[in-house]
């Protein structure tokens, strides 16, 4: 069990008591905070955990599995919390969830037949934008309420031009299936 190992799995540990913050109303006014502040330290176990392993060759077939997972879980969490409190519609996060789902197939497929798929620009693009998103819609600042809507298109038009890039980039991969 190495550190990038022990940050996915505290990523994961900090997502109930993320949801917990944004839903349960504890805390009052306070409560939307201390969810945004778990959640961005939760985006950055993301960042250092990959940073970490990369650089030092602790990459392991476990944080393989789970960094990917918890971040989808990490992402996906907060976009349903957003859905319950109507500060997103739900058509954008089916969009975004969507094509997690189909990323996660896709790469599937891919390693069945022994290709591994890197991650592209525009997919690193694509998780910044949902973060900073993400923010913005749990901090809910009336004042900053069109640049978020601007923030949330954007994050949204990278989500589908991640997802086309990906799959034309790697159209091989079907053809090639067992």
């Amino acid at each position: 069990m190495n550190l990038p190992n022990k940050l996915t799995i505290l990523r994961c540990i900090m997502i109930p008591f993320f949801v917990f913050f944004m839903l349960s109303g504890v805390g009052g006014a306070a409560g939307k905070w201390i969810a945004l502040a778990i959640f961005i330290a939760a985006s950055l176990t993301d960042m250092a955990d990959g940073k970490i392993a990369r650089k030092y060759n602790m990459i392991t077939d476990f944080g393989k599995f789970m960094d990917p997972l918890a971040d989808k879980l990490l992402v996906c969490s907060a976009l349903v919390c957003l859905v319950a409190m109507m500060r997103i519609p739900a058509w954008i996060v089916i969009i975004i969830i969507a094509r997690e789902f189909i990323i996660s197939g896709f790469r599937l497929i891919a390693a069945d037949n022994g290709i591994v798929i890197a991650a592209s620009y525009w997919g690193k693009f694509k998780t910044t934008f949902q973060i900073i998103m993400i923010c913005l819609m749990i901090a809910d600042i009336p004042q900053l309420y069109i640049f978020t809507q601007i923030i949330m298109w954007v994050a949204v038009a990278l989500t589908v031009v991640s997802l086309v890039d990906y799959l034309y980039k790697n159209r091989s991969v079907l053809s090639t299936t067992k």
